[in-house]
């Protein structure tokens, strides 16, 4: 069976993003509670009104039933019923009573899954109720229901984020993080028009978003990001730069321009983004390094020792050596003062006698055949001197109980014999 053709950066061998991301499925959790042990055939008429109380006993309680509860168990629904649910459900949301909407609210983004015929028009409506509880309910049905339904709902978000009031403002914003995760093009979308609102606060909401459309949106989300590093607020930046350090795992040659850029953006915390971007870069690259020699000479204290820092991982002692003493010659700080003189200074020379010696080569081992004839002719290289054997005293008394033999005492002239010149000795004998 043949593979499927995967196509891959030649240099990283990760696979290329060539196609559209695929979206996360997205499912509603149905609601829990009492309603659950109705009978199906009463659900209906409950929700209805037309069955006036239900007793149920449900997780060993005993519980008495209204008309909300019934509502709620329109979730339960599904299939050919599912209609009957949907007309049910639409009389509940313009009912008179509050709670009663409520419940339709809550039932709705379950039952929307079904039939969404004119729900999402009723969502709409109540989201600007008198009862406070409604507008509540209806700001939370929105939030679930966008990663589901982005398209009816995409008018609905686009207001409520700009709506004055926090708590709408916030359940939107929820709803649109869920649909970064679930339709991120569509996300995208959002973004970008926040970031064309003059409401910084807006904009600064809008770039925390980045993060979670990166890697899913592609290069729309690239642009959303080069956008944010332009804006004016520096607020909109540092969220925009915090993003930098995941963008270099997906693409080096995008994040290597916008850390450049965000190297020489007048906000500290966006420079200090931009370095740690530059750290995550392939060490190897000359553009990375390049960069980071800009910012060792930065007027950002901070910046400079961050690319300081990464000096020793980049080059080799001598290249080290140099550049240490040309940054010697404008650095200010006592403390980056300090590591450029180490990397500045030269160990092997300047050191002190301990550190000169750890450049010393060690000595070559001596052959085995050399070191055993040095120990025969009772010499040693690199060892202790070999001392003599001191002899047994056992063997000494022997030597002293055996009389000595007498040397043969000869003139001072006497004649050659046949036995001298033949070489015979008696005494051998």
């Amino acid at each position: 069976m043949s593979r499927e053709y995967i196509a891959r950066d030649p240099r990283t061998g990760k696979p290329l993003n060539v196609t559209k991301s695929k979206s996360k499925k997205q499912f509603i959790e149905t609601l829990e509670g009492p309603w659950l042990a109705i009978n199906d055939l009463d659900i209906i008429p409950l929700a209805n009104g037309e069955i006036p109380g239900y007793q149920v006993s449900w997780r060993s309680k005993s519980y008495n039933l209204s008309r909300e509860d019934g509502i709620l168990g329109l979730t339960r629904i599904k299939g050919s019923k599912a209609i009957e649910a949907h007309k049910s459900l639409l009389m509940a949301l313009e009912n008179d009573k509050a709670s009663v909407r409520v419940s339709a609210l809550k039932a709705l983004p379950e039952v929307a899954t079904q039939k969404s015929d004119e729900l999402f028009d009723w969502l709409s409506v109540l989201l600007d109720d008198d009862d406070l509880s409604v507008r509540q309910a209806a700001s939370e049905a929105l939030s679930i229901s966008a990663p589901v339904f982005p398209s009816g709902v995409d008018i609905i978000i686009h207001n409520e984020l700009r709506s004055f009031e926090p708590n709408r403002s916030k359940f939107a914003f929820k709803g649109l993080e869920l649909l970064c995760e679930a339709w991120p093009e569509v996300a995208c979308d959002h973004i970008d028009e926040l970031f064309l609102e003059a409401d910084a606060n807006l904009r600064l909401k809008g770039a925390k978003l980045l993060g979670k459309v990166l890697v899913k949106a592609g290069h729309i989300g690239w642009d959303l990001v080069s956008w944010a590093l332009n804006d004016d607020d520096p607020r909109v930046r540092r969220a925009a730069a915090k993003t930098l350090p995941r963008l270099a795992k997906i693409d080096t040659r995008i994040a290597t321009i916008f850390s450049e850029r965000a190297l020489a953006d007048s906000d500290s915390q966006v420079r200090i983004s931009a370095v740690k971007t530059i750290r995550s870069l392939d060490k190897d690259s000359g553009r990375a390094r390049e960069l980071i020699l800009k910012g060792a000479s930065s007027k950002d204290n901070a910046v400079r020792r961050a690319c300081i820092d990464m000096l020793p991982i980049l080059y080799g002692e001598e290249v080290l050596r140099g550049i240490a003493i040309d940054l010697l010659k404008s650095e200010t700080d006592k403390q980056l003062i300090k590591s450029l003189t180490d990397y500045a200074t030269d160990d092997s020379i300047e050191g002190s006698e301990a550190q000169k010696n750890r450049f010393l080569a060690p000595a070559p081992a001596v052959p085995k055949l050399d070191r055993e004839v040095a120990e025969a002719a009772g010499k040693s290289i690199g060892l202790e001197p070999i001392m003599p054997n001191k002899p047994n005293q056992d063997d000494d008394s022997e030597e002293k109980k055996q009389p000595l033999k007498q040397k043969k005492v000869t003139d001072l002239y006497r004649s050659v014999s046949q036995d001298d010149m033949m070489g015979y000795d008696d005494d051998e004998y």
